[in-house]
């Protein structure tokens, strides 16, 4: 009788312990916390891409146009600018360094900018389309990729130099580095992962993404080797061994996507799409995904970054005109916004 007691026991704390996970990981609801609005940037239409953020130092890059636009991390005033591009995309952060790197895709540069004043220090000539930007720290370089000119730029952020040129085989999107040596970016042309050897500085393999098609987003569980690569067409979320290539699964999302996030502190895979959604997973095991919630944001709102620190979400879009005849919606000059959401 005791023996059944404690078994009763043991199950019923078992199955409470359950419903708490079960409800902490049905409520994550995000809702909007602020709006910033970037204003327009010199010369030209809207537009925006990748955002950075930098936990220690608190602050949030935000690539708008010919500008970069720098957030506190906390109360998201407009701590900065940097100016000076024709197009610019990705940023990456060398705290170490006290440097900071632009990829200005029209001018077919990088910028070198120093953290402290946000002044553009050096420009380094690489190839038109100067797009995703990523640091490895086994090999200290930094690698950029080049959309219309289907390579990748390899850099010395020291010497502030190129070192070599990668040929990608078609165009590459969105890079993720594991910090063992690898760097993955998806080529949107090929409907491939492809895989770079940071020591040889030459393609390992190259993956293909099937069922999905035009890759272009890409994150990492560094822990589990687990790669969460997201496509347009046909549009999916895919869950990725890093060392094998091996699609495990995949997830229908909206259209659009350009950003995956992964929390290694929750476990949660946020992808955001040009629809305004932001499609929720939860990493069960190393071997399942599961779909937990789906966020509505606004239109437009594709590109996103995590603070590691609060875990906000902070997306950046702007208004858009109606459709053409063609289906196309421009975004309007001087509406653009980051839109910061917290859970």
């Amino acid at each position: 009788m005791k023996r059944f007691f404690s078994c009763l026991f043991i199950y019923i704390v078992s199955g409470l312990l359950g419903a708490v996970v079960l409800a902490d990981s049905s409520g994550i609801k995000y809702h909007l916390i602020k709006t910033v609005r970037l204003g327009a940037a010199p010369g030209g239409g809207e537009y925006f891409d990748y955002i950075t953020v930098d936990p220690a130092e608190r602050r949030v890059y935000v690539a708008h146009g010919t500008e970069v636009k720098v957030l506190n991390g906390d109360d998201f005033s407009v701590v900065g600018t940097i100016t000076g591009f024709k197009r610019c995309h990705g940023v990456a952060l060398l705290s170490t360094l006290g440097k900071g790197f632009v990829t200005d895709g029209d001018s077919g540069n990088i910028a070198v900018f120093d953290i402290k004043s946000l002044k553009v220090t050096r420009l380094i000539k690489t190839y038109p389309d100067a797009d995703g930007i990523v640091y490895d720290p086994v090999s200290k370089l930094l690698f950029a990729f080049n959309g219309d000119s289907k390579n990748s730029s390899v850099i010395d952020p020291e010497k502030e130099a190129v070192v070599k040129t990668i040929d990608m085989g078609g165009g590459p999107e969105q890079p993720v580095a594991d910090g063992q040596g690898t760097v993955y970016d998806n080529n949107e042309e090929t409907n491939k992962i492809v895989v770079i050897d940071t020591q040889t500085l030459a393609v390992r393999a190259r993956w293909p993404v099937a069922p999905a098609g035009a890759p272009v987003a890409m994150a990492m569980d560094r822990e589990h080797r687990r790669l969460f690569s997201a496509a347009r067409d046909p549009q999916m979320l895919l869950m990725i061994d890093a060392d094998s290539g091996k699609v495990l699964q995949s997830f229908p999302i909206s259209a659009g996507v350009d950003t995956t996030i992964y929390d290694p502190e929750t476990g949660m895979v946020f992808c955001s799409t040009r629809q305004g959604l932001i499609h929720v997973f939860h990493e069960d095991s190393p071997n399942r995904l599961s779909v937990l919630d789906t966020i509505k944001t606004q239109y437009g709102a594709k590109t996103m970054a995590m603070d590691p620190k609060t875990h906000n979400l902070i997306l950046v879009t702007s208004d858009f005109t109606a459709r053409t005849p063609k289906g196309e919606r421009h975004a309007v000059r001087g509406t653009g916004r980051v839109l910061i959401y917290r859970r």
